[in-house]
């Protein structure tokens, strides 16, 4: 299980939201079965319905882009 805080923090490269979903992608196509949403996001362009986007994003994985 991974930590949306530990991923921010690992990868201080991440600015947006958008980077942040990649990321996300990338977690769950590495064999991360699990995540849990721990922090809100604090970028400018982090939509309201910000849990459900990660959520539908680290179920597709990479088939995101």
């Amino acid at each position: 299980m991974a930590r949306l805080s530990d991923l921010i923090i690992q990868h201080p490269d991440v600015t947006s939201f958008e980077d942040l979903e990649r990321l996300v992608a990338h977690a769950a196509e590495s064999g991360i079965m699990h995540i849990e949403f721990d922090v809100k996001p604090d970028y400018r362009d982090t939509p309201k319905k910000w849990e459900w986007k990660l959520e539908t994003v680290f179920a597709r994985g990479l088939k995101y882009d």
